[in-house]
């Protein structure tokens, strides 16, 4: 299965970072470039291991994704649950390492998939990577744009529990 991966070491500690990465509308419009429209369903209305959202993305794609790891403030990880017919299977997970200053935080964003139907895999796959990996570098980087945004930071403090913010 083809994996894209990209990474940033923006200027947050890793509970910011984390909670800057799990912001939602509108703030989360702010940084990320990828999603239009995004919002849980089945009426949870915060993120966390079972919880499913649906996101439409700037090409207008529809996904709707699981949470399968929520483990604050180091990953997250999701999975497809329902997209667009070209892929099979869809997953990504998202890392937050203390970086190499004091208060900063290296964000690894990785993604696998595979594509269908299989007699077209060979090709799609290799477009997937190139777009894929097109759209998480610009994603990556809207992030830690917004790890630099003072109305993003604020909304990210105001997740975190009390002492951590």
């Amino acid at each position: 299965m083809p994996v894209v991966e990209a990474v940033a070491t923006v200027p947050v500690p890793p509970e910011v970072a984390f909670a800057v990465s799990q912001t939602v509308a509108p703030v989360r419009y702010r940084w990320d470039p990828f999603v239009r429209e995004q919002h849980f369903v089945d009426g949870a209305t915060r993120p966390g291991r079972g919880v499913r959202t649906f996101t439409r993305s700037r090409h207008g794609l529809v996904m709707v994704s699981e949470y399968v790891s929520w483990a604050p403030p180091t990953n997250v990880g999701m999975k497809m649950v329902r997209g667009p017919w070209f892929f099979e299977r869809f997953g990504g997970g998202w890392r937050f390492a203390p970086g190499p200053e004091p208060g900063t935080t290296v964000a690894t964003w990785r993604y696998n998939f595979r594509c269908r139907p299989a007699f077209l895999r060979p090709v799609a796959e290799r477009i997937g990577v190139w777009l894929l990996r097109r759209d998480i570098r610009r994603r990556i980087a809207g992030y830690a744009a917004g790890c630099a945004d003072p109305e993003v930071l604020a909304a990210a403090r105001r997740s975190l529990p009390e002492g951590h913010r």
